[in-house]
């Protein structure tokens, strides 16, 4: 969650910000919840369960209207957009883990430190090159949970993130196709105002907890899980379709030896593994519970993580956040769904693309307006063969301690450009995965092609300036608007220090930042 270094939140003082977005077209908030209440009904005519109406969903979500401008570059209409007559609609249990590193068991790491997890891959659909949009939670989370690109949010513009209600958030389509939503979470992040609850029917916290803005002190593996349970084992939850949203925090520091876990050491990377351990076993617990319930056989259990976690790999790099190198935004992501058999996808994947998935999964249109992902749900239960969704955008907005970064991958390559200093670096992850040599003066002609590749991408993703006042990490300040109907909401797609990004390669680079 955190960083290496003490942070104060800002707090968020209404006022009129400025805006760098693009244009809003004059939707409304009911019209479009109902186009896409109208969209759901034609995709679950058949074989689906009742809907049944969620109380306040609708009349909470109306006041405002929907940031309707064309998705990304991963946007193109997907290969299936309404749910088959065949294809149950199935309950949703996301369970993501602070930190978890890509280098896990099922992947080939050497030490047996999540064996329940390995265990449920070995019967799983895994990604093998799977990416979380950022490189830390306050900016990773909101992108799964509405399918944008964090710089395409309204936000303000504090390391601790806090989203405006103008965005729209998967959860609340589930609402309003009459689908319980439910969260627990066990770090106070999630419950200081930043409205990552939209959506949510129902929305706990692990009791107890405080919040430090450097690190974790408490245990909670074993309370979330028991929270878990008790949230599942009301009929209230899960008397018709479900989506719950768990987020285990132990593997994010400080790391707590557990005597239930062996050993590994004192060093970092042996007390981390130590608390994965831990953490895989609570998981378990949790879904020994689920696999004795009567909604089990309808429940697809998808399991990843918000970020990874650096261990030195990048001289004084140790934690997450602050850039966007591949032990931070490269993560575990499997699929266990009813019916379905385990395979390896080995095409990049982007968590971009978990909104729309969910939505498929449980008999909901994934083709909604301003989602700039596509569902898997096509190659998940193969009905099309796993396509290219190249590149891969990673984005880093700018807000009060991190400096803006933005990175494509592409084929061989990976370029990051840090927009604070201008400095384009390219690693060819073929030849070089841990990205220990850049090589954009050594390769001209492969830099120019990525460097067209990123301004291609990005030229199609829009981007709005964070809001509340704060300065900017690398200049500038949080001027933004609140929502789409911001009056300043206007002008065109721009960085966060108002250059458009080709301006980039017209200055000279700064000295670059360290990281965090």
């Amino acid at each position: 969650m955190g960083s290496g270094f003490e942070l104060t939140p800002a707090l968020v003082t209404p006022r009129s910000p400025a805006a760098d977005g693009c244009p809003t077209p004059p939707a409304t908030r009911r019209a479009w919840l109902w186009l896409a209440w109208l969209l759901t009904a034609c995709s679950t005519s058949s074989g689906a369960e009742p809907v049944r109406t969620s109380s306040g969903a609708a009349t909470a979500a109306e006041a405002r209207s929907p940031d309707d401008v064309a998705g990304g570059p991963t946007a193109a209409p997907s290969a299936s957009s309404a749910v088959p007559a065949a294809r149950q609609p199935l309950n949703v249990l996301l369970v993501t883990v602070d930190s978890m590193r890509a280098d896990m068991p099922w992947a080939g790491y050497g030490r047996d430190i999540a064996p329940n997890l390995t265990k449920l891959a070995r019967d799983s659909i895994v990604y093998d090159n799977a990416y979380t949009v950022s490189s830390y939670t306050a900016k990773s989370v909101a992108a799964f949970l509405t399918g944008r690109y964090p710089s395409t949010l309204y936000r303000d513009g504090a390391f601790f993130t806090a989203y405006a209600p103008g965005n729209v958030f998967f959860t609340e389509l589930l609402q309003t196709a009459g689908v319980r939503t439910l969260g627990a979470h066990a770090h106070a992040y999630f419950d200081r105002g930043k409205n990552l609850n939209q959506g949510f029917d129902v929305w706990r916290m692990v009791p107890g907890i405080k919040f430090n803005a450097t690190t974790d002190e408490s245990v909670t593996g074993d309370k979330l899980t028991d929270l878990a349970v008790e949230m599942l084992s009301d009929a209230k939850n899960t008397g018709g379709p479900f989506f719950l949203w768990l987020h285990y925090m132990d593997p994010h520091d400080v790391y707590k030896k557990h005597k239930e876990s062996p050993d590994f050491g004192s060093k970092g990377r042996d007390l981390y593994d130590n608390e994965m351990f831990y953490t895989d076993l609570q998981i378990e617990r949790l879904l020994a519970f689920c696999r004795q319930q009567a909604w089990w056989p309808r429940t697809a259990v998808v399991v990843s993580a918000d970020h990874g976690e650096g261990f030195g790999e990048h001289k004084n790099y140790y934690r997450h956040g602050f850039a966007l190198w591949e032990v931070v935004t490269h993560v575990p992501w499997f699929f266990h769904l009813p019916g379905q058999a385990p395979r390896r996808v080995t095409q990049r994947r982007s968590h971009i693309d978990l909104a729309p998935t969910v939505l498929e999964l449980m008999g909901q249109s994934p083709d909604v307006p301003g989602i700039q992902g596509r569902s898997l749900v096509p190659e998940l239960t193969g009905g099309a063969p796993p396509d290219d969704r190249e590149p891969i955008l990673l984005d880093l907005p700018a807000d009060s301690h991190n400096p803006p970064a933005r990175a494509i991958l592409k084929g061989r390559y990976k370029l990051v450009v840090d927009i604070d200093d201008l400095r384009f670096t390219l690693f060819d992850l073929e030849k070089d995965p841990g990205e220990t040599k850049d090589i954009a003066k050594a390769e001209p002609a492969a830099l120019a092609e990525m460097k067209a590749a990123f301004e291609s991408a990005w030229a199609k993703v829009p981007r709005i300036h964070p809001y509340g006042g704060n300065k900017l990490k690398g200049g500038g300040a949080a001027d933004g608007p609140q929502g789409p109907d911001d009056p300043r909401h206007k002008g065109t797609a721009t960085d966060e220090r108002g250059k458009g990004a080709g301006d980039a390669k017209k200055k000279a680079p700064k000295k670059h930042a360290k990281d965090g």
